[in-house]
């Protein structure tokens, strides 16, 4: 049996396998843009050992309610043969931060005022701080504002 150096490419089942996560999700992740492998002479799918790194951020960051767009931008300017480190996790999260607080500021404003809400579907939304804080809606005219369609 050869023996296993450590700059030898994973094969896509060692990934799903070292990374928990499904082979269909490695190349869906691929597709998206957020990973990248090669073909070997056999028409196998290789990888760099730094897609490990890579698909433990991705993970994360979907935790965290990230949207994979966000994270692929995040990573666009990463190589791929690069295993990402403590700065570039740091750049993340610092472009992360916002989104995130922004989320957290809305999840406790919907915990607080979700009682005072009885889902009727009255269209009260004037009165309504989940649906339309502060009014917002009568800005935009008249009339069922989230039923009308932009056109």
């Amino acid at each position: 049996m050869a023996e296993v150096t450590v700059k030898q490419p994973l094969r896509v089942g060692d990934v799903a396998k070292r990374s928990g996560i499904a082979v269909s999700t490695i190349h869906f992740y691929e597709t998206k843009g957020l990973i990248e492998g090669w073909r070997s002479a056999g028409n196998q799918r290789r990888y760099h050992r730094a897609v490990l790194r890579r698909i433990a951020i991705i993970r994360i960051a979907q935790r965290a309610g990230i949207p994979l767009a966000v994270i692929r931008e995040a990573l666009a300017d990463l190589p791929h043969d690069h295993v990402p480190n403590a700065r570039d996790w740091q750049r993340f999260t610092d472009a992360w931060k916002g989104m995130l607080e922004e989320r957290i500021i809305g999840l406790t404003q919907l915990r607080d005022q979700i009682a005072s809400c009885i889902g009727c579907g009255c269209l009260s939304l004037e009165e309504c701080p989940l649906r339309n804080p502060d009014d917002e809606l009568s800005r935009q005219g008249s009339g069922p504002r989230c039923l009308i369609s932009k056109r």
